[in-house]
Order: C-alpha cells, then structure tokens, then sequence
C-alpha cells in the first residue's frame, strides 16, 4: 500500500489546550484515528487507541481527530486519553479522506504514506496493527485484554457526509465543480428580497442557490460542471452546466429534471430556433416545452389531468428555469430587450409531457424522426393559448372541424398562410377522433380543408384594414381571386399531441410565432442525455 494521504495542518480541541497547530505528515510515523463521540463505535475504540500512545508513544504519533470538535472532549473525560485530540470540526480533513465511517484509522509512514487502514471496530485489525508496530520499533507487547472486545462492530456514518454537510464540504473543496461567483448577503438581510432586488427573478420568489443546492443539482448530470452548453442571447453570454444548475435550483427543479433542462437551453440557443428573435419580438413568444419517452415517468411529469396548469412540479419547475437561464445568463428581461406588449403568464413557465399511452398515433417525438424509447424534448416559440370547446361533435369530421374553425382565429382570422401551432388534444375528443379511424394526416387535412378561404375574403378593407392589400391583386382573374387559401402554410406547421384530462371535452391550441421580419423560429427537437 502506497497511497499518500492528504496533509493537514489542525488544532488541538479546547481553548484550554496548547493551540499549536499539528502537521501532518509530521516526520514521524503517524497512527490516525477519525473519532466522534457519538458513535458507540468510536468508544469502543478509545481504550486502545490509548495503549497505542502508552506503548508506541516515543516512536509513533498517535492522534484523534475529533469531528464534533469540542463535543468530542467527553472522550477525553470518560477513558483518561492523552493522546492529541485535533480540531476537525470543519470536516475538511474528513471530506479530504473520503471518510464515511467512524472510526476510520490510518498508519502512515513519516512522509505521509499509509500502511495500514480499517474502519469501524476489528478486533483482529488492532491485533494487527499492535503487533506490526513491535515488530517495526522492536517493543515488547504487554499484556493486552483481547477477550474484553468485541470481535467485530460496525462504524457509522461519518458527520462529513450528512445531507447537506457534504455538499458544502463539496463546494468549498479544492476539488469544487463550482466556479461560480459568490454573493455574500447581510445576516440579517431578507435573501429573497436581495435576489429580487438584483434582477434574479422572474418577480416570484425563489429558491436561493446555495452551494450545497447546486453541488446536489449537479449530481442529476454526469456532464462537467464547466462545459459550455449554449450562447445564450441576446447577450450571446456562453451558460455552462453550472449555471444552469444555478437557476434549476432557483426554478425549484430537482436534480433528475437538470438533464431536461439542459437539453432545453442547447434547443432553444440553436440558430434554427431563433431564440434572440423570439424574446425580443413585441408579440410575446417565448419557448414552450414538449417532453416525450421514458423520462416523463422516471420524473413525475404531468400529462394528465391539468397538464398545461399548475400542480405538477417537473412540469412548472423545468419551464421556469429555462426562462430563468434566459434572463439571467442571457439577459432576456422586460423593459431591456424583452419589450412584449402584452406579455404572456407562457413566459413564466410552460412545459408539459405528451400522454403517450393514450393516443391512437404515433408520439411528437417519433413523427420527427427519434426511436419511441427515446427520451426527447421539443421546444415551440407560442404566443398564446386559446381553447376548444366542442361537447356535442359525435365524428371525427365534426370535431376536428371545431378545431379547424377555432384555429382561424389564430392572430386574425385574415391571417392564412400561418406559421406554426401546437394542438393540444384532449383525450375525449381524440377518442372521438380514433373511433372513425383518422389519422392525424387525415386531421391535418381537416384544419386545412375547413380554414380555407378565397383570397377575395382575406383582402383588406375600409371594414377591416387587415389583410391582404387589394392594390397588389389589381387587375388578378377570378380565379386567382376565388383561389382557396388553408390558414396553414404547410400541413406540417399543424403539430398535434395528447394531453389533458379523460374527463373533459377541452382541447387547446398554442398560437404560433408569426414572422413577418426575417427572424424564423423553427421546431426544434433534442434527445435528452443524462
């Protein structure tokens, strides 16, 4: 055994105690034992771990490293020690270590090599350990009450490694991921109030991200905390996975969903989603979230019962910190390059999962080219959310022709040639859909078929200015006047998942981002990678 433990320099315990510090390695051979006064464990042991200085003293160093620091004295009270018990109530020798049991004991060479090391109590381990070291400095053993101990007991849980005590431990490391910088606030300021004070939020309180949240946060990825997921506009300021974890943490998100969110960040950044364009469009779009495969269960996500609402944490939190990431490390607030008119509560959170299982069809995510076992994202620039209400319609012609006829609507109803919508189809309604055997191409034909006008009727008029401008049809035959016109530009700017209740005939449609100066958004749709 070669390996060279780490160096330490540490107090005694106790003011009462000679404050020099203890080096460690000290140029002599050193016999080391993790201690806390709490662990039965840890009694058992001090009566040898006492013999040892009594009997190797003057060739050997023997000492305690105390983790309750001076709580850990009552050791020295109750078994009459004299051996250095050394302040490690910080735990950062303990985390340095790797300790996870008390006691944990290691001999080490007088340059800081270990020799020797066991943990919890080992009757024939200090049999061990006694006899090499009088074999080592030619001692002879006394007589040593072996019966008196247990044969064999376990330790226990090292205080470094409590739930938060190790994060922290973590995040002060040498060894950190973190690299973030750090804010100090005021004991006795109100940290949500500094937070919303600094332009960190979205105007809702949040989790404040302390170093043990994101040191937790970043155990749901195995990426390096410092890759360069995106460049984030408008900015165009680089987000590692760091960051992200940061405002995860913020969003209130739990450490599985942090892969979801990172594969939003990397969607959304790309140039075919446009993401600079959606933020600072005065029309209100912002990213909407689809989530498809297996981890919508491996982490709760809603595809039910309110799954475009509140309730559901994955689903809230996952839409929440992106938007974060986007105003945070992009830069993306109201009143600088955010300048929405209206704005849109979508620009607070909006993330749901396709209810898979249900529908008649095949998921988003296979449509747009993943295997079924994938674990895919999809991100939308939407602009609003309008419902359908059709309780009556018994065919699928009748219903998808009330879904058609409320999508008309869709930023005006002289507006055709449409970019992209999302269709959120309710359950009951989809099992109208199915039970006459339509596909969702045979859907989409529908929109198309029953949305269709002349162009005579989407011209402009002293009536309604919006629509097409008469002037550049002057002089056009009927039949490019009487030409039919689908509000949707293509049949594949109609998306279509399943979500929503069973109970309920209620679906709803995400109204697209309209482009009309040269700044496209385009579906976009990312595995997601642990």
């Amino acid at each position: 055994m070669t390996e060279t433990l780490p160096n330490f320099s540490l107090s005694p315990v106790g003011a009462e105690r000679e404050q020099n510090a203890y080096s460690f390695p000290s140029g002599k051979q050193t016999l080391i034992c993790f201690v806390k006064e709490d662990c039965p464990t840890t009694r058992t042991s001090m009566p040898l771990l006492q013999q040892a200085h009594d009997i190797f003293g003057e060739n050997i160093d023997v000492i305690a490293l105390a983790q309750n620091g001076e709580d850990d004295l009552v050791l020295v009270q109750e078994y009459g020690l004299t051996i250095p018990f050394l302040d490690d109530s910080t735990l950062n020798t303990s985390y340095a270590y790797e300790i996870d049991t008390v006691p944990s004991v290691f001999l080490a060479t007088h340059d800081g090599n270990v020799t020797q090391q066991f943990i919890g109590f080992g009757r024939d381990d200090w049999k061990k350990l006694f006899q090499s070291l009088a074999n080592q400095h030619d001692v002879t053993l006394p007589e040593i009450d072996w019966a008196s101990f247990p044969d064999l007991l376990p330790g226990c849980g090292s205080k470094s490694m409590e739930p938060g005590i190790f994060e922290r431990l973590k995040a002060e490391s040498e060894g950190s991921p973190l690299r973030g910088r750090r804010v100090e606030i005021g004991v006795n300021d109100d940290i949500h109030e500094f937070l919303y004070e600094q332009g960190l939020t979205d105007g809702l309180p949040v989790i404040p991200p302390t170093p043990e949240r994101v040191i937790r946060m970043l155990e749901g990825t195995t990426r390096n905390a410092q890759e360069i997921v995106a460049i984030v506009p408008p900015n165009l300021a680089p987000v590692t996975v760091e960051k992200i974890a940061v405002n995860s943490v913020m969003a209130g998100c739990r450490p599985e969903y942090l892969p979801v969110v990172i594969t939003a960040v990397e969607a959304v950044c790309t140039d075919q989603f446009g993401m600079h364009g959606v933020g600072a469009t005065t029309m209100g779009a912002t990213p909407v979230i689809v989530v498809n495969g297996p981890i919508r269960h491996e982490i709760g996500m809603n595809m039910g019962l309110q799954a475009l609402g509140p309730g559901n944490r994955a689903n809230a939190a996952i839409g929440r910190a992106l938007k974060l990431v986007l105003r945070n490390v992009g830069g993306q607030r109201p009143g600088e390059t955010e300048r929405t008119t209206m704005g849109s509560p979508l620009k607070f959170t909006m993330c749901f999962a396709e209810w898979e299982e249900i529908s008649p069809w095949e998921p988003l995510h296979v449509e747009r080219g993943f295997d079924k076992n994938d674990s895919v994202l999809t991100v939308f620039a939407m602009t609003g959310l309008g419902q359908v209400i059709d309780q009556t319609s018994r065919t699928a012609r009748s219903v998808v022709g009330s879904v058609g006829l409320k999508a008309e609507g869709l930023h005006h109803p002289k507006y055709h040639n449409y970019p992209d919508a999302l269709f959120a189809l309710c359950p009951e309604h989809v099992a109208t859909i199915a039970r006459d055997g339509w596909s969702k191409e045979q859907v989409r034909d529908r929109i198309q078929e029953i949305t269709s006008r002349p162009v005579r009727e989407l011209l402009s008029s002293d009536e309604v200015t919006v629509g097409i401008d008469p002037k550049s049809l002057e002089g056009a035959p009927e039949e490019e006047l009487n030409r039919l016109v689908p509000k949707f530009e293509r049949k594949s700017n109609i998306h279509i998942v399943v979500a929503g209740s069973q109970a309920g005939k209620f679906s709803a449609i995400f109204e697209g981002f309209s482009n009309r100066v040269g700044l496209d958004s385009t579906v976009t749709s990312r595995k997601i990678e642990r």
